[in-house]
């Protein structure tokens, strides 16, 4: 759309540039309407319309439409008619179809020397002619000055593909005609709103500016030049890569002050990336900086860290599926193992918050002939305070299964290592009547086995311990990786790997839930805080040695040879669980990128290909 502006003086400040771009512009629309067929009807108003650019047209009244209403606002103490009439008269509009050209030849001058500006023709001037005509690209807009003189500005403007904005300088504005200003119930602003947009209305402009002050104008041409920096994102990406594995490798070599150098370039190089990647590799240079100046981390030593930890285990139970398909599947296991057993009895060593067995009591409770007797042994550390806080997870549990009518005995073992159990502790109390049914005991691990690979000897005697109380089964959670094999570089790269899919899932996840449903505080905070969680984990993976290294994961295979070899056989999972572990994910918001799998009797939860954790189940081998 175009329409002639016919008064001559009616644009104030146009040198030989303006002109030179006006006339591009207006041989383009010439030579576009011979080709097709103008409308009559706006014809006779002014417009010079092709028929078939009629939806444009309406979209660029509109446009227009807003862009007045908008300077209506912004002109405090005038009438609204005067000076929607004023925008109107001193508006100057451009076909649509002949911007993108305009730009480009805008940007080419603004980048080459401009000539020198001829002197101004005497014109009779309207009370107010200014107007600045802007055009959309990205999100970036560009003013129309008569002339700028690039050889002063601040910024080295270069044809690079991203939106700039390009700033004009002070002493082109000083150079050119000044902006006229509209004077109205005593107060002063530049009428300047014209909208338009590029690429069939992908991005739109409404600028309105005033002249700035003079002390503005003079600091501004004082000031340093500011270098504009352009950061490839995806080169960038290859660079933080190399740095961290340059820098695990000169840790190894014990090159300390090459990896002091590589470890100071990690943040800068992480802070140019976006979404998980930022995040991960924040933490893995945290934990090598650790590394490289000796800093260790402490362990968990008071009330404060005790509760944080389990804070953190909360929110990553609540902000993705691991745990919950660690406990469903679990579960799963232990009650087809208590098909037809009226006393059932489940140590949990490592019971925290007892979040997993509600689901299992419940299900116990709905069981046809009644729910059996049910016992649970809940092992965990001791607390710094010497409070019993194994006692209130079971006072809270009990108080679920009496409203649920499960007969619920509840004893929690306090052991600083379940190497310091014994299978005493884990027997029935008292003596036994003949006459009663067995106990039938199950064993459940999740996510605590691989802590006992830190101590020579430690998970053999617990896995001896397991088989003197001879269990029907054993049910073990681990998380899928190989992070206690080799060189630090051949682990620190596992787990590079590993948690950078773990923290993908993460961000997956939660932009998952955000279609689903408007986004919550909670929901951002459970994901925080499980990135902490995961953090804390890397922090001990790469910035830890020795007894203090206690994630120490390995894979199902290495589990498989371990358990097998301590005298247990494994008990094939089944396809139903595998379908209600399949069922239960898919009501998880964001969950299209997770899978399971099953993998020789076993199943595992994984982000797209790559698993992350698996369940197994298993029994003491017949002699």
């Amino acid at each position: 759309m175009k329409r002639e502006y016919q008064d001559a003086g009616g644009s104030s400040g146009g040198g030989g540039d303006m002109g030179s771009c006006k006339d591009k512009l207006m041989a383009a629309a010439a030579a576009g309407e011979e080709e097709e067929e103008v409308d009559e009807l706006l014809a006779a108003l002014g417009y010079k319309v092709r028929s078939s650019d009629m939806a444009d047209v309406a979209q660029k009244l509109e446009q227009l439409e807003m862009a007045m209403g908008m300077g209506g606002v912004s002109a405090p103490g005038a009438a609204d008619d005067g000076f929607v009439s004023h925008l109107a008269t001193d508006t100057v509009h451009y076909n649509p179809s002949d911007l993108s050209s305009w730009v480009e030849s805008m940007l080419s001058e603004l980048n080459a020397p401009p000539p020198p500006l001829p002197p101004a023709p005497p014109a009779p001037r309207h009370a107010s002619t200014s107007s600045t005509v802007t055009g959309g690209g990205g999100s970036g807009y560009f003013d129309h000055p008569a002339a700028v003189d690039s050889s002063s500005s601040t910024y080295a403007l270069r044809p690079i593909p991203s939106p700039v904005v390009a700033p004009a300088d002070p002493s082109a504005d000083s150079a050119r005609e000044p902006k006229r200003m509209r004077t109205g119930g005593g107060s002063t602003s530049s009428s300047s709103s014209s909208s338009c947009s590029l690429g069939g209305g992908a991005s739109r402009g409404s600028v309105v500016e005033a002249a700035p002050p003079a002390t503005q104008a003079s600091a501004a041409a004082n000031a340093p030049p500011v270098p504009v920096v352009v950061v490839d994102t995806q080169e960038a990406g290859i660079r933080l890569v190399h740095a961290l594995l340059a820098c695990a490798e000169a840790v190894q070599q014990e090159n300390f002050a090459a990896a002091e150098a590589l470890v100071k370039q990690i943040p800068t190089l992480a802070a140019s990336q976006g979404g998980a990647m930022r995040k991960v590799a924040a933490y893995f240079g945290e934990a090598l900086a650790r590394r490289v100046y000796r800093f260790r981390p402490a362990p968990d030593s008071s009330l404060l860290d005790a509760a944080f930890a389990d804070l953190l285990h909360a929110h990553f139970y609540e902000s993705c599926p691991y745990l919950k398909f660690a406990h469903f599947t679990a579960n799963q296991a232990i009650l087809e193992a208590f098909a037809g057993c009226r006393r059932v009895h489940v140590v949990d060593f490592g019971i925290k918050q007892g979040m997993q067995w509600p689901a299992l009591l419940q299900a116990l409770a709905l069981r046809p002939g009644g729910p059996p007797s049910f016992r649970l042994t809940g092992v965990g550390p001791p607390q710094p305070d010497e409070t019993d806080a194994l006692q209130q997870v079971g006072w809270k549990l009990a108080q679920f299964a009496h409203t649920i009518r499960v007969d619920f005995q509840y004893r929690g073992l306090v052991a600083a290592t379940l190497a310091d159990l014994e299978p005493f502790m884990l027997q029935p109390e008292g003596e036994q009547d003949a006459n009663d049914e067995p106990e039938v005991i199950a064993v459940n691990s999740v996510f605590e086995l691989h802590r006992l690979l830190a101590q020579p000897g430690a998970l053999e005697k617990v896995l001896g311990t397991v088989h003197a109380v001879r269990p029907k089964i054993v049910t073990v959670v681990e998380q899928e990786a190989n992070h206690n094999f080799g060189s630090f570089l051949d682990r620190f790269t596992e787990s590079l790997h590993y948690y950078s899919t773990m923290f993908d899932s993460l961000e997956g996840g939660s932009s998952g839930q955000a279609e689903l449903s408007p986004p919550a505080v909670g929901g951002g905070t459970d994901q925080v805080m499980s990135e902490v969680y995961l953090g804390r984990q890397i922090c001990n993976v790469v910035a830890c040695e020795g007894a203090e290294r206690t994630e120490r994961h390995e894979t199902l295979g290495q589990w498989r040879g371990r358990l097998g070899r301590a005298g247990y056989e494994p008990v094939h999972l089944g396809s139903n669980a595998y379908k209600q572990a399949s069922t239960l994910l898919a009501l998880f918001a964001g969950g299209d990128g997770y899978r399971v799998e099953e993998k020789e009797g076993c199943l595992t939860l994984g982000w797209h290909t790559r698993p992350l954790i698996a369940t197994s189940a298993w029994r003491v081998a017949a002699a």
